[in-house]
């Protein structure tokens, strides 16, 4: 009888391997559309477990209070406004179609009204390249442009937390908690490493698979594992990327 190797097993969602709930603030998203501008304070810079960029608490005039990732130079008692009218400073939340070219940009709705989606990671930013029709082009921080609605709402600045990654850990306690907040593996083994029953990159004694690292998408958990349907591999791939 065989044995479900790591990958198939946090497949399954288990409690073993979900994230943990303690230390959990709230969801970072954008009050409802309106109409009209809002206006409201940042009244509280929290974290929370598993979250890289720290939440501003921002509460409205009209009280209702929501949470939003902090941009760099975010203070308490800052006023934030909310709308198309609103003045292009850091953390104000205006719609791409209203945000001038160049401008840096992040917590990007996909779609009107759903938020805030995409560019909410520590140190990231958008920037909106053109308007068109009704419609904005931002590039992502992975270099690929998006059209996108320009009636999407996106926060003015650069979310903050940028170079946390550059301080060193030093025990390897910090890597564990810091892996287990966010639901991830650690340590990390190299499948190659493995036993031939905890991978199917495992056994043999020269630490080589002794076949292709590239599967399909459509592979069943068992046997997807390594390069997930790879473009190019080997080095062949290798040299035609870097012509």
């Amino acid at each position: 009888m065989g044995k479900r190797i790591k990958v198939q097993r946090r497949g399954r969602g288990t409690p073993v391997f979900q994230s943990a709930h303690t230390g959990k603030v709230a969801q970072a998203r954008y009050p409802a559309l309106s109409t009209e501008s809002l206006r409201g304070t940042v009244k509280d810079i929290v974290h929370e477990s598993g979250r890289a960029a720290p939440l501003a608490v921002i509460e409205l005039a009209n009280g209702e209070t929501f949470y939003s990732a902090a941009p760099e130079g975010t203070y308490v008692e800052q006023e934030i406004v909310i709308g198309a009218d609103a003045p292009l400073m850091v953390g104000n939340i205006i719609p791409l179609g209203k945000v001038p070219e160049g401008t840096l940009v992040n917590n990007l709705e996909l779609k009107p009204g759903d938020g805030g989606r995409i560019v909410r990671a520590s140190g990231t930013y958008a920037t909106v390249i053109a308007h068109n029709l009704g419609k904005t082009v931002v590039k992502l921080p992975s270099k690929r442009s998006i059209l996108l609605s320009a009636e999407s709402r996106a926060t003015i600045g650069v979310i903050s937390g940028g170079g946390r990654l550059e301080k060193p850990r030093l025990k390897a306690g910090e890597g564990h908690h810091a892996a287990k907040a966010s639901n991830k593996v650690y340590p990390t083994a190299h499948g190659v490493k493995m036993t031939a029953a905890s991978h199917p990159h495992g056994g043999g004694r020269h630490r080589r698979p002794g076949k292709s690292t590239t599967v399909s998408r459509n592979a069943p958990p068992g046997a997807k594992v390594g390069l997930i349907a790879a473009r190019t591999s080997g080095r062949g791939g290798s040299k035609r990327q870097r012509q």
